[in-house]
């Protein structure tokens, strides 16, 4: 799958299969391959594969080979990117690193008695105020600020994503707007 050959997919699963290897760890292989190996490149494949792993359990085999042949097909068919594994990585790396410091007073909750005398919500500005929901604001703390864990490839729907997250970058961490 992760090499996106359909031929070698449907080969290895028929073997697995034949060997009695359980068809919901298959299934359970295949949903993380979706996320690992294809990521957002084709967000709907995690979402075939969620099914299949339903399916399995609901059906059982033999029918259940179907259902794994297409989520295993619908992985190795499609576009590939790992930069949710390696976005997730880098931010898991520094929080046990200790990086991170403290969420900005603006964002922290403010609906309880005594939140605003400690600064907390204080010129906060809700999204869905300005233009397509997306406002200049710091969200990260002080110390991660610009940190840029989730890098889209150019591959499949990420292509059009890196195109859309450049865009709110250039706005949550740049020129300031006002309301819409």
């Amino acid at each position: 799958m992760r090499g996106s050959d359909p031929d070698a997919t449907l080969h290895y699963l028929a073997r697995m299969l034949a060997a009695g290897e359980d068809p919901r760890y298959i299934a359970r292989r295949i949903t993380i391959h979706a996320a690992e190996d294809v990521g957002l490149a084709d967000p709907s494949v995690l979402s075939t594969a969620v099914a299949a792993q339903q399916a399995v359990a609901l059906i059982g085999m033999p029918e259940a080979q179907l259902v794994l042949a297409e989520a295993a097909l619908a992985v190795a068919t499609a576009p590939k990117s790992n930069a949710v594994t390696v976005g997730i990585g880098e931010a898991a790396a520094d929080v046990r690193a200790g990086r991170g410091g403290q969420v900005p007073a603006h964002l922290r909750d403010a609906h309880y008695a005594g939140a605003q005398r400690l600064g907390h919500g204080v010129g906060y500005r809700y999204p869905h105020d300005f233009p397509h929901g997306v406002v200049a604001q710091q969200y990260l703390p002080d110390e991660l600020a610009g940190a840029r864990y989730y890098r889209p490839t150019a591959n499949g729907f990420e292509e059009q994503l890196g195109r859309r997250l450049a865009a709110i970058r250039r706005i949550t961490r740049g020129r300031d707007q006002e309301p819409g």
